[in-house]
């Protein structure tokens, strides 16, 4: 099945790597861009993205979905993609209706917590 991850700190790694390593093609990840962290404000790659890397998926960075010339250019890449499937989990951005609507069988939200009763900004903890 040709599928597209979404996802970006460390809890969403696990399940990159179990889609890579199935029988699924994994054609893209999309994350967050890369933030400066630490005293120097050194440029660090997110969790997913280095896993991505491990496995030579190319990865994508917009810094929004939703508007902007990187929208634009993500959801025109994702048409030509034509993903049967998008797997999510914590990918840190609302995706708008074009792209929940754009695949084939939809897109598929792995969550941290048992929803709904443990929702919100930080489940895990």
């Amino acid at each position: 099945m040709k599928t597209i991850f979404m996802g970006t700190p460390d809890f969403a790694v696990p399940c990159l790597k179990a889609l890579a390593e199935s029988t699924h093609e994994v054609m893209a990840v999309f994350t967050q861009p890369d933030k400066p962290k630490g005293r120097g404000y050194k440029m660090i790659p997110t969790p997913v993205k280095t896993a991505a890397a491990e496995y030579d998926i190319p990865v994508y960075q917009p810094l929004s979905l939703r508007k902007g010339d990187d929208a634009e250019e993500s959801m025109k890449l994702l048409r030509e993609l034509a993903p049967d499937i998008i797997i999510v989990a914590a990918y840190g951005q609302i995706l708008p209706k074009e792209v929940l609507e754009l695949p084939k069988y939809g897109c598929v939200n792995i969550h941290a917590s048992l929803l709904p009763k443990y929702r919100g900004a930080a489940p895990i903890n």
